[in-house]
């Protein structure tokens, strides 16, 4: 762990477990022109037969297309489909499609959406998922969760990790920078989530594991001590936060959990979800969420703050595009989102002269 005066530690024995199960890719393939050795990583992973493809409309341009090609011509069978939207109705879809039980694979070819819908179908289907990264946005890219909306909400399932993780930093340097900027939002965020994992294992005695925290810490602090090295078009930061992304996935395999990388900065994120009609991107909010949870648990907010203005992600309500009211009231009933997961937030809704008094005290409003 990188020293520093405001980082949480915490020692003691985690206990042994006789038996712990961690699910971690097989595969990670990153770097220039990474996209061009998936054929020869699913020959190093066995894996033959027919292949779907699930990318939207722009990723199956970026990509999609050449990865259809590529496993053509391994004489896989190939079908793509294009998908809107992250909702249970597209995954029902999908899984309809393989009803037959004729795919082996699927293909996951995207930043946020595609791999998600990916990730959760190819886990209800039960074959093997390869998630192929035209975006670092956000952690989802090798983790065993997805976002998944049922009935207009917002809402994290389980899945499992991709066997295989492609993840071209050519084409991903080339991506919106605003989506690079998202991914280390959500990764800065692992800051506060381990903070509030913490005061969890000492207030509700909750499992927690030194390895997957201080790994997780790292992460998070790694990227914000070089947050001036990441600018726009640069491979170089697209392999600094992609590599970020994978260790935050592993620590979460290690917990079994989300817990490393999701807290009460996550609870305002998804809680601002549900209360807007076009919300920012899931790291932006998270980044946001971040600076007010390290300011509540007496943390360094200053530096979260510099970091995220210095890598070009919002800081403020304004910045998400985001009405001040909005940003307060998701404070409020940031801990009804997952009531099961002790934070900093407590149980019960936040009081709002608070709430406002710590947006207004962090910049945020």
């Amino acid at each position: 762990m990188v020293s520093d005066s405001n980082r949480t530690r915490i020692s003691g024995n985690e206990g042994f477990n006789k038996f712990k199960s961690m699910e971690l890719p097989r595969a990670i393939v990153v770097g220039n022109d990474a996209l061009e050795r998936t054929a020869e990583t699913l020959k190093g992973l066995k894996l033959h037969g027919d292949v779907l493809i699930v990318c939207d409309h722009t990723t199956r341009k970026i990509a999609g297309e050449r990865v259809r090609e590529l496993m053509e011509d391994m004489d896989n069978p190939v079908e793509i489909m294009e998908i809107k939207g992250a909702s249970q109705r597209m995954v029902d879809k999908i899984v309809n499609t393989g009803a037959d039980d004729r795919f082996s694979m699927l293909f996951g070819v995207g930043g946020g959406v595609p791999i998600d819908v990916a990730k959760y179908s190819s886990f209800l289907m039960d074959i093997p998922f390869i998630s192929v990264s035209t975006a670092a946005s956000h952690d989802g890219i090798a983790s065993a969760r997805a976002s998944i909306y049922r009935r207009g909400k917002k809402v994290s399932v389980n899945a499992h990790t991709p066997v295989a993780l492609i993840a071209d930093t050519g084409i991903i340097a080339n991506s919106p920078f605003r989506l690079l900027a998202s991914g280390c939002g959500d990764i800065i965020a692992n800051a506060t989530a381990v903070k509030d994992w913490i005061l969890a294992k000492k207030l509700r005695n909750e499992p927690y594991s030194n390895y997957a925290a201080n790994l997780s810490e790292m992460t998070a602090y790694t990227l914000i001590e070089n947050s001036d090295s990441i600018k726009p078009g640069l491979e170089e930061s697209a392999w600094m936060v992609v590599k970020a992304l994978v260790s935050s996935s592993v620590a979460m395999s290690i917990a079994g959990s989300s817990r490393p990388a999701s807290g009460s900065e996550h609870m305002f994120s998804h809680s601002l979800d549900s209360l807007v009609k076009e919300p920012a991107l899931h790291g932006e909010q998270c980044g946001v969420g971040t600076i007010i949870m390290m300011y509540l648990h007496g943390g360094n907010w200053v530096q979260i703050k510099n970091a995220l203005e210095a890598m070009g992600a919002p800081t403020t309500a304004k910045g998400l595009e985001q009405d001040e009211e909005d940003i307060v009231e998701a404070l409020v009933r940031a801990p009804e989102i997952r009531p099961d997961r002790y934070t900093i937030l407590g149980t019960k809704r936040m009081n709002r002269d608070a709430a406002e008094s710590a947006a207004i005290e962090t910049g945020v409003i």
